[in-house]
């Protein structure tokens, strides 16, 4: 099993910036993927950045140059830097952990995240 736990959700002006972290302990792998997903009311989950653990990132066109995902291996914990934060990034974020091969999935218990303009 894998547990994730987020931390650094909170409420924040437009223009403000927030840093996720998600701490994942368990039965890791080697090799695997983590990121971010968000969920606004009403919404679908969405892909917000996912970094593997070589260092390969794949994010939303919606956070590029906004956003930074990172990762240390060594601590087994994943970074989300938001910045120039604005009222449609509210929702909830997800950390997510896979296996490379996508057959094995993890996730957090969400953390809020809202933005008033």
């Amino acid at each position: 099993q894998v547990q994730l736990v987020e931390s650094g959700g909170g409420l924040v002006q437009a223009g403000g910036s927030l840093r996720l972290s998600c701490v994942v302990s368990g039965s890791t792998l080697s090799t695997n993927v983590m990121g971010w997903y968000r969920q606004a009311p009403g919404k679908q989950r969405e892909l917000v950045a996912l970094i593997t653990s070589g260092g390969g990132i794949t994010d939303s066109d919606s956070v590029k140059g906004r956003f930074t995902i990172s990762r240390d291996n060594a601590k087994n914990t994943v970074y989300l830097q938001m910045n120039s934060l604005k009222p449609e990034d509210t929702a909830v974020y997800y950390c997510y952990y896979r296996s490379i091969s996508g057959s094995i999935r993890y996730w957090g218990q969400g953390t809020q995240v809202t933005v008033t303009s």
